[in-house]
């Protein structure tokens, strides 16, 4: 079965830079990407970079996961989001047996989507699931041909328990035709995204189509898939933000050389602009060079045991965290520096702040990140399943 290779995707980002520039605003006032958009990116392999060599996915290195959506994020984050939430959805065709995963995610240009956060409920019929629920943050949901949803597990009435004693949860895959797509995504930023609320009722969902990310072992044997799944959600993130990230800069320099003062001279001539400037480059720079060098230790580690230990997993977390935050604040100071400027669409200062600021709200780059990885640092009792 052929596949597309890293190199091949970088190529067809790269052609299609421009036009994922200029979906920026049109992204921004649908609330979503176009569906002939959808479709015309689907073409690139974007929105498969996590899925198996075994049906026909690229199974990138998480070095190459992150650096392609830092790349597609310098054109536009929104896109790049969509891209991030349907490539790690990809990693349940490492769980599934291999004719489900063939069936939901050989087709090359398939786009598919959904939430791992339990808002669902599954109810144990032998054979397969009667599945209820509604989940938000659906992202990029209108343009998937599967949905996955994630839910307890309940049998004869009661919740059924996993072997660590809490609920079994479930990632539930089902058409998206099955699903009710609701209107909700109204927000400041990462607005391109279309992340608003699905819902199902009572649609009959096989066993084979579920799966369980705390206690399933992958089918898959490569390297990619003892990284854990939130971990690799986290890397996602952090590579469009740091994408974000280095567009504002680039775009703050462009504005400082071209904008000119009253007495002949520009404002990158200004004093306070050129410290400034520097002082975030800097910061970029670190943030980005701790995240490479956790994730090149841990891939390390994959490459070569069974298993990643729990505190190098918190070390990437750890810096995942901190590259979606510190950008997040960088491009809070270039559109302080943008001055009045930076309050008008056209200088994109504006676009920079808003989609920094909604990447940290993501639970898995969010504050609590800090807490989680303190404890593994100290080592106090913690349960390990999300790291």
């Amino acid at each position: 079965m052929s596949t597309i290779t890293y190199e091949e995707i970088v190529r067809n980002i790269q052609a299609q830079k421009k036009d994922l520039s200029e979906l920026r605003s049109v992204m921004d006032r649908a609330r979503r990407l176009p569906e002939q958009s959808a479709i015309s990116l689907a073409s690139t392999g974007m929105f498969r970079l996590l899925t198996p060599n075994t049906i026909g996915g690229p199974e990138l290195s998480p070095l190459a996961f992150f650096e392609t959506l830092e790349l597609i994020a310098l054109s536009n984050p929104s896109a790049a989001w969509c891209s991030m939430i349907s490539s790690t959805n990809g990693l349940n065709a490492a769980y599934l047996p291999l004719h489900t995963s063939r069936e939901i995610f050989g087709d090359p240009n398939v786009i598919t989507g959904g939430v791992f956060a339990p808002k669902g409920k599954a109810i144990d019929k032998g054979n397969h699931y009667l599945v209820s629920g509604r989940w938000a943050w659906g992202s990029g949901s209108a343009n998937c041909a599967w949905l996955g949803g994630g839910c307890t597990v309940w049998k004869d009435g009661d919740m059924v328990k996993s072997a660590q004693g809490g609920p079994e949860i479930r990632m539930m895959l089902f058409l998206a035709a099955d699903a009710e797509l609701i209107d909700s995504w109204h927000v400041m930023g990462l607005r391109g995204t279309g992340s608003g609320d699905f819902e199902v009722k009572d649609i009959r969902v096989p066993k084979t189509h579920s799966v369980s990310f705390l206690s399933d072992r992958p089918r898959e044997t490569g390297a990619l898939y003892k990284f854990p799944v939130f971990g690799l959600l986290a890397l996602g993130i952090s590579g469009v933000a740091v994408g974000n990230g280095r567009a504002a800069i680039d775009t703050l320099m462009a504005h400082a050389t071209g904008k000119s003062l009253p007495n002949g001279k520009t404002f990158a001539d200004k004093a306070f602009l050129q410290t400034a400037l520097a002082e975030i480059e800097a910061d970029w720079q670190a943030s980005r060079s701790f995240l490479v060098q956790e994730l090149s230790r841990a891939w390390d580690i994959a490459q070569t045991q069974d298993a990643i230990p729990v505190k190098a997993r918190a070390a990437l977390r750890l810096a995942c965290t901190k590259a979606t935050r510190t950008n997040a604040h960088l491009c809070q100071r270039i559109f302080e520096l943008g001055g009045g400027d930076a309050l008008f669409e056209r200088h994109d200062f504006e676009r920079y702040f808003r989609d920094g600021a909604a990447m940290t709200q993501h639970i898995m780059t969010g504050a609590g990140t800090y807490e989680m990885v303190g404890r593994v640092m100290l080592d106090r009792p913690i349960n390990a399943s999300m790291i």
